[in-house]
């Protein structure tokens, strides 16, 4: 895999030919710190043990799907506003998607993924690491029809296209850290203009939902709005719940 554009946006960025987790092997990297400045990055097309929320396994045959994790030691230092960096990954992977299919309808999927067609091409994981963050994402590549892991799920390759790996992680990178870095100047969603850019995006607002609590609770309403803080509130009749973690399932469209 070549990925010289991803270089020249990375401060440093490892190709592994294979990878039991991408993730993993950063965050075991980011201990030293001199040597892995912010925004560096390891990415890989052969990831063999990758996990998404709730430590669920995430795999795709080799070939098939990328996977990229970027270290974020630049950081916002209101701890309101970490809740944003996961949706902030989203926004960044779900515009540089955009680049590269145009005329499609590329949505962010409250808390961690990204839709095509309301079907999912991406996950994203944010893991903490010391004082840095490490955001996992892999998208769907290459995966044919066949190779993919429940009808919900989509792929470049499903749709007829042939993805540019090399400047869908250069865009995602860049816009990523013009996302963090004004995230990190202004302090707050609202007034770095995040708010507004992830809810443009977010296909759960105004969608009747279904979201399973960590509690093991399910919750069923309107997604109204996302917090100050990113959370989602979901609308229940006449009252309003806050929520930070949960699985979103979007009722179908009429």
């Amino acid at each position: 895999m070549e990925f010289s554009q991803a270089q020249a946006v990375a401060s440093r960025l490892e190709v592994l030919d294979e990878s039991a987790s991408t993730n993993a092997a950063l965050r075991v990297l980011s201990a030293d710190a001199a040597a892995w400045p912010h925004l560096s990055a390891v990415v890989t097309d052969n990831q063999t043990a990758g996990r998404g929320r709730l430590d669920r396994t995430w795999e795709a045959p080799a070939g098939s799907a990328i996977a990229v994790s970027v270290l974020l030691r630049s950081l916002p230092s209101d701890p309101t506003a970490m809740g944003w960096i996961p949706l902030v990954a989203g926004l960044a992977m779900a515009d540089a998607i955009t680049v590269q299919l145009p005329g499609h309808d590329v949505a962010v999927k409250w808390p961690n993924d990204v839709l095509v067609g309301g079907r999912k091409i991406s996950g994203i994981l944010a893991e903490a690491t010391g004082p840095a963050v490490v955001i996992g994402v892999g998208v769907n590549t290459a995966m044919t029809p066949a190779q993919l892991p429940v009808p919900t799920a989509t792929s470049f390759a499903a749709i007829g296209a042939v993805a540019d790996e090399d400047r869908l992680v250069a865009d995602f990178l860049r816009r990523l850290d013009g996302l963090l870095s004004a995230l990190v100047a202004w302090g707050d969603a609202d007034r770095s203009g995040v708010h507004a850019a992830v809810s443009a995006r977010c296909a759960t607002l105004g969608r009747d939902v279904e979201v399973s609590l960590p509690d093991g609770s399910t919750l069923r309403g309107v997604a109204r709005r996302l917090e100050p803080d990113g959370r989602l509130c979901v609308a229940d009749g006449d009252a309003e719940h806050v929520i930070a973690a949960g699985d979103v399932v979007h009722a179908r469209l009429a």
